[in-house]
């Protein structure tokens, strides 16, 4: 028996390791172009009618079965798979594919009332029934039910030709569960790596107000703590909750799944009323590792607000989650809010620029527009009346052309020499104390280099292949271990590029300030130091030294007084006390070069730093002749040949050069020779592949 089971074992991890090549192999030669669908929603039956227009759009895959618990097992050990059952079989009879959704993100009413304290404890308290993800995943109640769930829905569907891989979960994050029972947990976790209280209350600093803790036994509640280390460790905390939670269900599914499906999870990012930032309560790389593929979703805004900026981000983010691999948007807008409805042209634009990011599959949330409650008036592919619409028959022509052009397009392979340093332990420690926030540091510094179409890649702390980037940005690395930061000279010293933000390198890994002249162990390759620092009031650059005029040459949020030691300045500061002092500078240190920025900059000015810094790297080519609003991309298809997108993302006409090796125009089958005229319509788009 062991020695069989031993084998079955080794099998099954044979199976698990070659499940991305596995996937990558199945959707070769396709484009996956979908939406969620929620026949249990319907107002009325018309399963078969929605079929026929998916099959007219051009739809391959639907998304089911993830939000609909209490549907699937309306009492507790009682199961109706019909809701599933019906729509399996009719899309396999109609040839889309299906993706299915594990069922747990939203509660049914029967296991709250049995088990109440599956609702999540948080700083506000416990949570009311009624909001989807609205419990707490660590609890045991909620894992028992979830796990038999899974099963017997798995149980009964795993043989069904239609589905060609999972989904685990939806958008999981920790829902802020603090309560009793994973305070205990976070008590046991921190006995586990700091074993000596004496130790623990001096790396913390808790000391401080009458915070020391000298029996594990009175460890309090964090909701209350004041503690910023403290706080920034419960974070941390939290947020392998949702590493240990996905992992937890993906063991679950791929007992069951067969080894030509994969496995998935929508990771979403922070939300400002759209996708915008680095997602705070998820460490996406350590959470992506138990998928065989990663997916994603990704809002926008739209209309005259249509950037493209949020879909790039998106995607580079999560084509980094897998280093490098393709991957899928499981959620998108078609309508979306009243404001997103799209003008004419760019629901084809944004689709294409999913794909030119490095997506297999663009999808939908959702196919129809639901009728009442909470999401009422996000609007689907199709509105209300279920009719044909000019988003829908937009949609046709992209699933027309997905088809046809997929040979072309899919599993595109981006190769990028600049990458952008993002760390979830500076994330929450930033945030702690500001200004503003991570994120909004971040975000614009990967615009600027969005709209000067450089192409971009996401690594943090834990990546392997740092050092084969030519070129790194660093937004606020507020807090890091000695061992990044050192890691981080010996890339400059060895011929590396980089540029810092203010307050990098400034705390240590437990968000402690270190007792060094800032900024730490990097004043070695920047060559400065300071140790002063305050809010700016009418502060300029002296003689606008970038030429952006004066109503941007501008020092806003926070300036930090620096000192050069090795380093040539770039900028002094303008101003009657603060004007000795440097604000930008550049220093060579062994083979590389290492900026540093010691104040918050607006776009004009991030734009001119990090042109100057791209300069230096041999990283300024042809591409960065055209600037937003025409974005363009690049990538090598499965052909070997390279691909060009060019997208404008203006509501008017552009025209610009050709620069590259001659080409086709795939949509148009048109030949273009190097330095052809390419005009683009408003919202308009041009793919090319060098032939």
């Amino acid at each position: 028996m062991k020695v069989k089971l031993a084998i079955f074992t080794a099998l099954l991890f044979i199976l698990i390791s070659n499940a991305d090549s596995t996937f990558a192999q199945l959707k070769k030669d396709q484009l996956l172009f979908g939406v969620a669908y929620y026949d249990e929603y319907m107002p009325y039956e018309r399963l078969d009618k929605d079929i026929a227009m998916m099959k007219d759009a051009g739809i391959n895959v639907v998304r089911i079965a993830e939000s609909t618990w209490s549907t699937m097992e309306p009492q507790e050990g009682v199961y109706d798979f019909s809701h599933i059952d019906r729509v399996l079989n009719a899309m396999h009879k109609a040839g889309i594919s299906v993706i299915i959704g594990t069922p747990t993100y939203a509660v049914p009413t029967w296991l709250v009332k049995k088990h109440p304290d599956v609702l999540a404890i948080t700083t506000r308290g416990q949570n009311q029934y009624g909001a989807r993800q609205n419990m707490d995943i660590t609890n045991i109640h909620f894992r028992t039910a979830a796990e038999k769930a899974i099963r017997k829905m798995l149980e009964h569907i795993k043989s069904h030709p239609a589905i060609i891989g999972y989904q685990v979960d939806n958008e999981t994050k920790s829902y802020g569960t603090s309560g009793p029972e994973v305070q205990a947990q976070f008590v046991a976790y921190m006995k586990g790596k700091y074993p000596s209280l004496d130790s623990l209350n001096k790396i913390f600093g808790l000391d401080y107000w009458s915070n020391r803790i000298n029996n594990w036994n009175d460890f309090p509640s964090v909701n209350g703590s004041i503690n910023a280390s403290l706080n920034a460790e419960f974070a941390k905390f939290q947020r392998s909750l949702v590493t240990d939670y996905l992992a937890w269900q993906a063991k679950i599914v791929r007992e069951y799944k067969r080894p030509d499906q994969f496995i998935t999870h929508n990771f979403d990012f922070e939300w400002r009323g759209y996708s915008y930032g680095i997602q705070t309560e998820v460490d996406h790389f350590a959470a992506a590792k138990a998928l065989d593929v990663a997916g994603v979703d990704i809002y926008h805004p739209s209309q005259d607000k249509l950037t493209g900026a949020e879909i790039s981000f998106g995607g580079d983010v999560t084509r980094s989650m897998k280093g490098g691999k393709n991957y899928l948007l499981l959620e998108t807008e078609a309508q979306g809010f009243p404001q997103w409805v799209p003008f004419p042209g760019q629901l084809r634009l944004q689709a294409f620029s999913h794909i030119a990011s490095g997506a297999n599959m663009v999808e939908y949330w959702h196919w129809h527009s639901i009728h009442n409650s909470a999401e009422t008036y996000w609007k689907g592919l199709l509105s209300h009346d279920f009719q044909p619409n000019p988003t829908y028959e937009e949609a046709r022509t992209i699933g027309a052309d997905f088809k046809k052009l997929a040979p072309a397009l899919a599993g595109i392979q981006k190769k990028n020499d600049v990458a952008i340093l993002f760390s979830n332990e500076a994330l929450t420690a930033y945030n702690a104390f500001g200004p503003e926030n991570y994120n909004s540091i971040l975000r614009p510094m990967y615009d600027v280099l969005y709209n000067m179409n450089v192409g971009v890649d996401f690594v943090d702390p834990s990546s392997k292949e740092i050092e084969k980037y030519k070129l790194i940005v660093v937004p606020a690395l507020y807090a890091a271990p000695d061992s990044l930061l050192q890691r981080l000279n010996r890339f400059v010293k060895n011929g590396g590029h980089i540029v810092y933000t203010y307050k990098s390198g400034f705390a240590d890994e437990h968000n402690k300030v270190r007792t060094a002249r800032q900024p730490g162990l990097i004043s070695e390759a920047c060559g400065i130091y300071y140790n002063e620092f305050t809010i700016p009031e009418q502060v300029t650059l002296k003689d606008d030294p970038f030429q952006v005029g004066s109503a941007q040459n501008k020092v806003e949020k926070w300036m930090e007084l620096i000192v050069p030691t090795t380093a040539k300045v770039l900028a002094y500061y303008n101003h009657p006390a603060w004007g000795k002092y440097a604000a930008l500078t550049e220093n060579k240190y062994g083979k590389g070069t290492a900026t540093y920025i010691g104040f918050g900059t607006n776009s004009a000015l991030s734009g001119k730093i990090l042109e100057n810094a791209l300069k230096g790297a041999g990283l300024w080519g042809v591409d960065q002749a055209l600037q937003f609003p025409l974005i363009t991309k690049t990538g090598m298809n499965q052909r070997g040949k390279r691909i060009h997108y060019y997208f404008n993302y203006s509501a008017a006409h552009k025209t610009f050069t050709y620069p590259h090796a001659k080409g086709k125009a795939l949509l148009s089958n048109e030949s273009l020779a190097k330095q052809a005229s390419i005009t683009l319509p408003a919202w308009g788009f041009q793919i090319i592949e060098e032939i």
